[in-house]
């Protein structure tokens, strides 16, 4: 009777889903040019190699994992009615103390002094979040419309979150909302009445 075990059948899904995943981990925490392939493997559990197997660079990993930490909606939602409203409050509450911290910030915050990465970012900001955000606006220039907006976004989570300027991290919820709503209703194209309080 044989002692030899069978070769363990590799799933091509699971190890790239795992890379993918360690990759947007390393990526959010030490930004393009600190996080290392070999780091990213071993958080994987493969091998540097896998990497360039499944993905081909470093930069194609990168696309990917921004990809990835983008595509959800974390600030921006995918709902027309009273959507200045809803994105101030639901920014207010994302960007509270002790609340869970937003990652693809991070990775943007992280990763855009990096030559090599910003533009991937620009590319993974727009096709994602900024689509989303530029498909729910009504009238003309939705995609600037939508890039204003989500600059008020970013600088307030940066100066809220990252920074902690003391007025801002100190604000209450509902008023910081009510100013954050009374910002984004010009640039969502809503009237007052639509933005209900």
């Amino acid at each position: 009777m044989s002692t030899v075990q069978p070769a363990r059948k590799r799933d091509g899904a699971a190890t790239r889903e795992a890379i993918l995943a360690a990759a947007v981990v390393e990526f959010t925490e030490h930004g393009y040019a600190r996080a290392g392939v070999r780091q990213i493997a071993e958080r994987a559990g493969v091998t540097a190699m896998m990497i360039n197997r499944y993905f081909g660079s470093k930069e194609l990993l990168f696309a990917r994992a921004v990809d990835r930490a983008f595509e959800p909606p974390t600030v921006v939602g995918d709902e027309r009615p009273g959507l200045s409203r809803t994105l101030a409050h639901t920014l207010a509450e994302r960007t509270a103390p002790g609340a869970e911290r937003l990652d693809p910030f991070l990775l943007m915050l992280r990763s855009a002094p990096d030559p090599e990465a910003v533009d991937i970012l620009r590319r993974g900001i727009e096709a994602h979040v900024g689509t989303r955000l530029a498909g729910l606006l009504v009238g003309p220039d939705t995609d600037v419309r939508a890039q204003l907006g989500l600059a008020l976004v970013a600088g307030t989570w940066l100066l809220r979150t990252v920074v902690g300027t003391s007025a801002l991290a100190a604000a209450d919820n509902d008023m910081l909302a009510d100013f954050l709503t009374d910002m984004l209703t010009p640039v969502t194209g809503e009237t007052a009445a639509a933005a209900p309080a």
